[in-house]
This record gives structure tokens, C-alpha cells and sequence, in this order.
């Protein structure tokens, strides 16, 4: 029942949002980056994360929530609050990146500290490994703000690693954050009427990051990766490629996998329905295989995620 009411509130909030941000033109103009052509309301994250909110809000105050995970979940807010005044008026990037800086060391903090780290074949342990969770949270939330460029794509790989975390590890909170980001989706698939914008994109990393470091010393943490590992495979194959072409790293660009793909003649939905299959063979896998194999399951995706990018490179060229 509340998964329906999460649902029913983030559709209800993206209309509204829509309606308010075309009313005041917070609008998302197209540029050489763009791959849409007309002026479109953004902002529609933020009704993802006010229904998200409210449910997990409703587990912690029916004590189905850890305080723990539950403040961590909170230390969100200030990357909301900042990425939507970017979206209406750009921040700087030293703001930003300070921003989600404060609210990593904070979910760390709530969250006890991560120690320990079960990447399967290894345990990664000691005070250390606190910096690596850190720079995870903070790649995380960067790396779903760089992917969110066409219609339905991060809202789809967001609704699918929360429907799969709840499938595969029977954790509660993840379901209604697929359920929020569903409700957003419905206005934001091919073609979109309203953008998430900075304050869905930025936060939706961060929450899953938060998610998985929850669970870093379980069997389950190598699952989150894989879950995720299309995002985190596409945005860092990408940048060490353009570090490697002595590329501007800061500079906008259009060489993702679903761009090219885009660049090739694939429409938004195709391109999504397309690399949507990549994470169904990864759900699958992760259904096939016990826990303590998700190690194999991670090599075995990174495998498929390599043989797909040489395919698209044969398409549309990294130039």
C-alpha cells in the first residue's frame, strides 16, 4: 500500500515541479552537450526525493530503520538543497564538490564508520578503507549527474539497482525509492516533458552509495557494485580514456557509451531499452550465483560491459 502512495505522491510532485519550474523558466536549454532539442522544465528529481523521503521516514518512526542508516540516508539533504539551487541558477563547482565532501564524511559518520570492506575474494580492512568508501560516495554521486543525458536513463538505471537490491537482498527502503523514482519516470521517459535536473541525478548517487556502504562488510556489497556497474563502468572507462587522450577532463563532452550509441542514429528509448539488457544479464547472474560469487559475477559483467564497448567504438568512434 505505501509503495502505491510513494508512487502516486512522486507523479503528483513531478506535475506540480512541472508546472512550476515551466511558470517561472527553470529550463534546461539546449546546447552542443544536449542530445534534446527543445527547452524543457528540470527539477522533477526533487519530487523523487520528497516521496523517497517521506517512506523511508515512515519506517524509521515504525522502528523498521536502523538510526544509523537512517541518518545517513538524511546527510542527503544539503546535496539536494545545493543541486537545486543549480538548477536554477548554476553553483560553482568548488561549492558542489564541498557539499557532497560534508555530506559524505557525514553519512560515514552515521553510518559508524566503514572499516571493512567484502569485495568476495578479499576483505579490505582498517581505519583506510574509510577514504575509499569516501571517494565511492562522492564518485557515485558525480557519476549519475555525467549519465543522466537522455530521456529515462538514469531514472531507469536508478528504478532497476532499487528493485534489484530489494529482489535480491530483501532490504525494504530500496523499494521505495524505486518507487519514487517510477512515479518520475513516467513523465520523464521518450519523450521527456521535465528533466530530473541536478537535484534527482546528484542525490540518486548518493543514496545508493549510501545504500551499498551499508552493507560493505556483507556478501551483499560486491552485489551493489554489480548492480550499479553500468553507470560506474560507463563514467570511468570514459574518463581514464580521456585522461589518456590528454583531454580537458573538465570540459563538457559527448563520449559516454548510451551518447555514442545516441550519436548513432539509436533513439533515447532504444538506447535505454538496449543497455537495460546489459543489467537484466547482471540481475540474472546475481540470481544464479550464491553471495559469496558475486566476485565472479563482477568479472563476468565487466567482461560483457568490455565486448559492448568495443562493439560501440566500432559504431561511432571515442573522438
Amino acid at each position: 500500500m505505501l509503495v502505491s502512495v510513494i508512487f502516486a505522491i512522486s507523479a503528483l510532485l513531478t506535475l506540480l515541479i512541472k508546472n512550476i519550474a515551466q511558470k517561472h523558466a527553470i529550463v534546461d536549454t539546449p546546447n552542443a552537450r544536449s542530445s534534446h532539442t527543445v527547452a524543457t522544465p528540470r527539477g522533477g528529481g526533487l519530487a523523487i526525493m520528497i516521496a523517497f523521503f517521506l517512506g523511508i521516514s515512515y519506517l524509521f518512526f515504525t522502528a523498521q530503520l536502523s538510526t544509523g542508516l537512517y541518518s545517513a540516508l538524511f546527510a542527503t539533504l544539503p546535496i539536494i538543497a545545493v543541486s537545486l539551487l543549480d538548477d536554477i541558477r548554476p553553483q560553482s563547482v568548488r561549492i558542489r564538490l564541498s557539499v557532497q565532501l560534508l555530506c559524505s564524511i557525514l553519512a560515514l559518520y552515521a553510518l559508524g564508520g566503514v572499516t571493512q570492506m567484502n569485495l568476495g575474494i578479499v576483505l579490505l580492512e582498517g581505519f583506510w578503507v574509510n577514504i575509499l568508501a569516501l571517494l565511492m560516495l562522492l564518485w557515485l554521486t558525480n557519476l549519475f549527474n555525467f549519465l543522466d543525458g537522455i530521456d529515462g536513463y538514469a531514472a531507469s538505471e536508478a528504478l532497476f539497482v532499487a528493485l534489484g537490491a530489494y529482489f535480491l537482498f530483501h532490504t525494504e527502503p530500496p523499494l521505495y525509492l524505486a518507487a519514487a523514482t517510477a512515479g518520475f519516470l513516467l513523465f520523464n521517459w521518450h519523450r521527456a516533458s521535465i528533466f530530473m535536473g541536478d537535484v534527482g541525478s546528484a542525490p540518486l548517487g548518493f543514496i545508493i552509495g549510501v545504500f551499498a556502504l551499508h552493507e560493505s562488510s556483507s556478501e551483499h556489497f560486491v552485489g551493489w557494485i554489480v548492480l550499479v556497474s553500468l553507470f560506474l563502468f560507463d563514467a570511468t572507462l570514459t574518463l581514464v580514456r580521456r585522461l589518456r587522450n590528454h583531454e580537458e577532463i573538465w570540459k563538457p563532452h559527448k563520449k559516454h557509451m548510451y551518447q555514442r550509441l545516441h550519436q548513432w542514429g539509436l533513439s533515447h528509448s532504444d538506447v535505454v531499452l538496449l543497455l537495460m539488457r546489459y543489467n537484466a544479464v547482471a540481475l540474472l547472474l546475481l540470481w544464479l550465483f550464491t553471495p559469496q560469487y558475486y566476485w565472479l559475477v563482477l568479472l563476468i559483467v565487466g567482461i560483457l560491459f568490455t565486448i559492448i564497448l568495443h562493439i560501440v567504438d566500432r559504431k561511432k568512434a571515442f573522438e
